[in-house]
């Protein structure tokens, strides 16, 4: 049961990243109707902007680690949504109208530019960074010396997603953005009608999409202690499948499909072969699409005609 108890926290700490990467994804299907492939590199750049903005700081002779942590969140979710601007500007907006594969070509085209843009500009070697949070509990000390621990740092990432998807939800359900991202979701013609901005609604869900990511790429890199140009592309891969997972659409789904492929691939790697954690997580998705097939919280298309 310790161990059992360990690889939990462990999976929800990692679930929690692929949830705030998830609802990015899941934003932007949601009112565009279209997969934003590159949201994954977003989520690398927020990982490489958020070092670079340490190292900055450490430079400059600040010592206190709070203060430190609350700039470089700052910093790295400004810049990268700006990023995220960047993005629906140039490979969404042109195209918006134009048929349906146009922007997915392009978001593909997108993601392998930040890819190799962060490769040539910080080298293609991995990244490591001496732990910057340390310390934590012993919640169990068993008689066979396996003790179940919960880091400090497992305790920021848990509460910093739980934080920040309780601003979202409010900004979603109670704000005037909200609403018209809701409307601009339902029919962005009659949204336009109506006097919504559908062009700076949707710029804004990008903008959100990519201050989230900016936050999942600093808790990986606070939790892991690593990071490296193509990460961006397993972590979006495992985020869009967790969006799926839970019904793309759905921003709950999306938050639930992040812990559960967290755990499931947790709980693998643990009792099983980590050489085969991604073919569980996949699996889990096929099973659970073949009898669910908008996902766990996903609604069903209704066709306007």
């Amino acid at each position: 049961m310790d161990y059992f108890a360990q690889q939990l926290i462990n999976g929800l700490v990692l679930g929690s990243i692929y949830g705030l990467i998830a609802i990015g994804y899941t934003m932007v299907y949601g009112i565009v109707g279209m997969i934003n492939f590159a949201h994954g590199d977003i989520f690398m750049i927020g990982g490489f902007i958020a070092l670079i903005s340490f190292l900055i700081l450490v430079s400059f002779g600040l010592t206190f680690v709070p203060l430190i942590l609350l700039v470089v969140l700052l910093v790295s979710m400004a810049i990268t949504a700006l990023y995220g601007w960047t993005v629906e500007r140039i490979a969404y907006r042109p195209l918006r109208h134009s048929f349906r594969l146009a922007p997915m070509l392009s978001a593909i085209g997108m993601s392998f530019v930040l890819m190799n843009y962060a490769q040539v500009s910080q080298g293609a070697r991995v990244k490591p960074v001496p732990p910057i949070i340390t310390g934590g509990y012993t919640l169990h000390e068993s008689a066979d010396g396996f003790n179940v621990q919960l880091s400090n740092v497992q305790i920021l990432v848990v509460v910093t997603t739980v934080v920040l998807l309780g601003i979202f939800t409010w900004l979603v359900a109670k704000t005037r953005l909200g609403r018209d991202m809701r409307a601009c979701e339902q029919d962005q013609t009659m949204a336009a009608l109506l006097g919504v901005d559908v062009d700076r609604t949707i710029s804004m869900t990008f903008v959100i999409g990519a201050a989230l990511a900016s936050v999942a790429g600093m808790m990986y890199l606070l939790y892991y202690g690593l990071i490296d140009f193509f990460m961006g592309f397993i972590a979006g891969i495992k985020a869009f499948t967790a969006a799926v997972l839970g019904g793309i659409g759905s921003l709950p789904g999306a938050m639930l499909g992040g812990l559960l492929i967290g755990l499931i691939e947790t709980f693998w790697s643990a009792y099983f072969s980590v050489e085969y954690k991604d073919v569980a997580a996949f699996s889990i998705l096929i099973i659970v699409l073949i009898f669910m097939p908008t996902g766990l919280l996903g609604r069903p298309e209704v066709e306007k005609v």
